[in-house]
């Protein structure tokens, strides 16, 4: 829990805290929210400011953004944060913004990575909310919808912040070259690119952009004359690590493993090996991610080639076997395949159909017919009466009704014409047929209906 104000005087900070704007006009890059006459400027500069919630990748002016709001208010500003606070942390904070209240004084608290605050840290804040003790802004990488109480999310708006674009990092970079107090009277002799280079390997990221600056200017070679000097092979030796945008257990996660599975839905063969290959080479559990193709396999090419999930069980397979970096093939021949063949989502949808009813039907009796009778008394009242083993038949199968009486004619699997699955169609249908024509010469013949 860190009080501070807006201006204090820099001294050893990096280059990225030296930097922060301090008003919205020095603010970079959330164009959509922050324009003239856009949403959160109008409410900032109207002093309409509520609760809200800062959703957005690292890097992209969550802190910053709420600091510009309490000075803008003239808030006091407490910087909280959900990693090392918890509830008697919270407790105290809310005591002294009340008695701040009572004074006059607002309090905006913000709260970094509030996703971390379990439902009980989350619900010590309600009240507080309700009242207007606080105006309480967090910032989350986490959708929060999934991460945050329904209760406190209703009394928060939720704001996206957006990845900066690599102009809006350029002009930072420029900004803190030009302007800084440390790097403002320095001689730089650099690539003419070197901006962009650093931008683009910094992902949208502005913290990430302006410390890869410091290092860079801070390592150059210093002449007699002053001149910093930074060559193409130090500034490539500095980011030479370029790390990928993917947090393995948060909402990047998600969105890529999403990324993966519609594209090969989509039979996008190129898309899918790109978000595997993103995957793999960011981190990620190969084991998962070859749980995740077998289940694609089954759910969009399913019956139209059932090979489909013989690949994908085989790659699964391979990689528990080799692992880490030779498996990556064996997950890449899953996928190209999973991508090529004909789909189709009967037995996904089937299930589905048949889940509906399996839990509005839960309750309904099993008929008589198809119940097995393992003791004496189950074969007296009636279970397996005027049952007919299929094997004894010459089609192999018999007009026996096996669901509820409530759930006849039901149908839950629809065949498509796609791939092999055309072939299981004509069967499927010659099968309904056979049955349909069976149990009406059964009435024409008086023959008694299934005891139930």
């Amino acid at each position: 829990m860190i009080q501070s104000s807006l201006f204090e005087v820099p001294t050893s900070e990096p280059l990225a805290s030296r930097m922060r704007p301090k008003n919205l006009e020095e603010f970079v890059g959330q164009k959509h929210l922050l324009e003239k006459g856009k949403l959160l400027r109008n409410l900032i500069e109207n002093d309409k400011i509520s609760s809200m919630i800062f959703w957005g990748p690292p890097g992209v002016g969550k802190t910053t953004l709420a600091r510009i709001i309490a000075h803008h208010t003239n808030s006091k500003f407490v910087d909280f944060s959900a990693v090392t606070s918890g509830i008697k942390e919270i407790k105290e904070v809310m005591q002294k913004a009340e008695e701040n209240r009572q004074m006059g004084i607002r309090t905006v608290l913000f709260v970094d990575e509030i996703h971390r605050f379990n439902k009980a840290q989350q619900d010590a804040f309600l009240p507080f909310v309700e009242k207007g003790s606080i105006i309480l802004i967090g910032a989350t990488t986490e959708n929060p919808s999934f991460e945050l109480n329904s209760a406190l999310l209703s009394r928060a708006r939720v704001f996206v912040l957006k990845q900066l674009s690599e102009e809006d990092l350029v002009v930072l970079l420029k900004r803190a070259l030009d302007t800084d107090i440390e790097f403002k009277d320095l001689k730089i002799n650099m690539p003419d690119d070197m901006l962009e280079i650093i931008a683009d390997f910094s992902k949208g990221d502005a913290r990430t952009a302006l410390n890869t600056l410091e290092i860079i200017v801070t390592n150059g070679e210093e002449d007699k004359n002053g001149v910093i000097t930074i060559t193409r092979k130090s500034l490539e030796d500095s980011i030479s690590r370029k790390s990928l945008i993917y947090d393995k257990n948060g909402e990047e996660h998600n969105q890529v493993i999403s990324a993966l599975h519609e594209s090969m839905r989509n039979s996008d063969v190129n898309a899918s090996l790109f978000w595997l290959a993103r995957m793999l080479e960011a981190g990620e559990d190969p084991i998962w991610l070859a749980r995740r193709i077998t289940r694609a396999a089954a759910e969009d090419v399913g019956l139209a080639d059932p090979n489909a999930l013989n690949i994908a069980v085989n790659a699964f397979n391979a990689t528990k076997l080799i692992g880490m970096p030779e498996c990556n093939v064996f997950l890449a021949e899953a996928v190209i395949y999973i991508c090529l063949a004909p789909k189709s989502n009967s037995a996904y949808l089937g299930y589905e159909r048949a889940k509906k009813d399996a839990l509005t039907h839960d309750k309904d009796p099993i008929p008589m017919i198809v119940r097995a009778a393992y003791t004496k008394l189950q074969k007296d009242i009636g279970y397996g009466a005027n049952y007919v083993y299929p094997h004894d038949t010459k089609e192999k199968m018999t007009t026996m009704q096996c669901l509820p009486d409530s759930l006849v004619g039901s149908i839950y699997y629809k065949p498509t014409e796609q791939g092999i699955e055309s072939r299981l169609k004509t069967r499927y249908e010659y099968i309904e047929n056979w049955k349909d024509n069976k149990r009406k010469m059964e009435e024409q013949n008086g023959k008694p209906k299934n005891q139930n």
